[in-house]
């Protein structure tokens, strides 16, 4: 019945496309009218000679020139010489299952509201919506990660659903020489797509203040985070600070990036100091407490070929005594991870219609400990129980490959493949606490872990109205995704 209504709903829309001031990484939930926004925007930046930039969210002020035509059909909209606002209803229904769950959720209903607009040199965006869920699991957990509230039937009239509500906003301050942005979303730094390892758009939204600027073929990004450190919204614990402050450095050569980003989370002993660009975080790391500062540096490159391809790659240092040390990689303190990639595309027309392919395959290893700190609960590179980087977590080895395609901008079609190996040792989780004689416990990548491997069929529809997506995952893991959704 649900596919019914969702292929009924699918068929009815024509498209077109919309504004925002952000170019946004990819979304859970409070998913608009666009399917995989920062895919595509990977897509074009393979398969022209537009410069490259890869640090997301990512201003986008371009926007302003077009803003009336783009948002004619918002629900109300105002225009004047040094203003503008546009104010929409969005919303949605879900169908999720699978035994990946453990659960099944429908219907899943969501809806709220979507501004979007500037004044002079200002410029904001805001997405919030409230969720009412069902679950058929008697002890329903949260599919984003984040807090969800439980309504029990003794005290809603015999109803029992889950209720929560979600938001991602930034307010933005061109100053012309540097850009001002305080917001919520989450933060993806390097050339990959799905296996970035120092911060990566498939952890959870985090509260943050940020400042880029652009002197150059230099790019400077500084950013300062308020992280959680447990899931929910019930645990004391999280009045305990965890805040997250980086630096990304990008150098523009063209077809060449060169990137650094630096990343210090500090747990109760909070220091703005560290948000300056100047300040090299892995220098003043040595300044605070060791057990309550937790430092990581990574490096990544990325070439673009002919205008159709681009390599790319990431080593990340969590802690290493020594390089001698890092190339032996025996001990618990040579914490490091890498990730190499590719991504091939081009856009063809046919019989006047617009299709673009592509395909992108990575490869991820995260060597046992990255992440961790030295007691639970502290200064770990996470959010809610999630890494900042790699999904995958300490102790890992991933391959992803995915083929990719979209028509007109309005369909998009796509069958992602992951092999995914985790280890089981002590070193495997982000709580595991690192032995205080590090530097003499030998450590085991992978040891007796089991290969996992998923496919993905995906299909999905961008409407001028309305947009329809369909996951379904086979093998491992298996579950079902999908979603029709609205902006009015």
């Amino acid at each position: 019945m649900i596919y019914r209504y969702l292929l009924i709903l699918f068929l009815c829309i024509s498209a077109s496309s919309f504004a925002s001031p952000v170019i946004s990484p990819e979304r859970y939930n409070l998913k608009l009218l666009q399917t995989a926004p920062m895919l595509f925007d990977f897509h074009r930046l393979t398969t022209s000679s537009l410069r490259q930039e890869f640090h997301y969210p990512q201003r986008d002020s371009s926007w302003r020139k077009n803003a009336k035509s783009f948002e004619k059909d918002a629900l109300f909209l105002h225009h004047s010489d040094h203003s503008f606002l546009a104010a929409s209803l969005v919303g949605g229904i879900d169908y999720r299952a699978g035994e990946a769950l453990g659960d099944t959720i429908w219907p899943g209903i969501d809806g709220g509201l979507f501004l979007r607009g500037y004044i002079d040199s200002l410029e904001f965006v805001l997405d919030a919506r409230i969720y009412s869920e069902s679950h058929s699991s008697q002890n329903p957990k949260s599919y984003d990660g984040e807090y969800i509230d439980l309504q029990e039937e003794n005290s809603n009239d015999g109803l029992e659903y889950v209720s929560y509500a979600r938001y991602r906003g930034h307010l933005a301050l061109n100053m012309g020489f540097a850009r001002f942005d305080v917001g919520r979303d989450v933060m993806h730094w390097g050339p990959g797509y799905y296996n970035n390892l120092a911060l990566n758009q498939f952890s959870l939204p985090f509260n943050s203040m940020s400042v880029d600027l652009q002197v150059g073929p230099l790019t400077v990004v500084s950013v300062y985070g308020d992280l959680r450190i447990y899931k929910g919204n019930v645990n004391e614990g999280n009045k305990e600070a965890r805040n997250l402050y980086g630096h990304r450095y990008e150098l523009n050569f063209g077809d060449l990036i060169i990137g650094m980003s630096e990343l210090q989370v500090v747990y109760d002993d909070n220091d703005v100091w560290l948000l300056v660009p100047i300040v090299p975080l892995f220098m003043e790391k040595g300044n605070y407490t060791e057990s309550s500062n937790n430092g990581a540096l990574s490096f990544d490159l990325n070439y673009r070929l002919f205008n159709m391809a681009r390599i790319y790659t990431e080593f990340f240092m969590d802690d290493f005594q020594s390089p001698a040390e890092l190339i032996k990689n025996e001990d618990v303190q040579s914490k490091w991870a890498w990730m190499v990639g590719a991504q091939i595309g081009h856009d063809f027309e046919w019989k006047s219609h617009k299709l673009e392919l592509g395909t992108l395959v990575e490869y991820a290893r995260v060597e046992p400990y990255v992440y961790t700190h030295f007691n639970s609960n502290t200064a770990q590179l996470a959010h809610l129980e999630v890494p900042l980087g790699n999904q995958g977590g300490p102790n890992s080895q991933t391959i992803e490959w995915l083929a990719y395609s979209r028509v007109d901008g309005r369909w998009v079609a796509g069958l992602h493949q992951k092999w995914f190996w985790k280890g089981n040792d002590a070193g495997s989780s982000l709580n595991d606490p690192n032995p205080s004689n590090h530097a003499n416990v030998k450590k085991r990548f992978l040891h007796g872990a089991k290969m996992q491997y998923s496919l993905t069929p995906i299909l999905g529809y961008e409407g001028r109205f309305v947009n329809f997506a369909l996951e379904w995952t086979f093998v491992d893991g298996k579950k079902v995704y999908s979603r029709a959704g609205f902006k009015w």
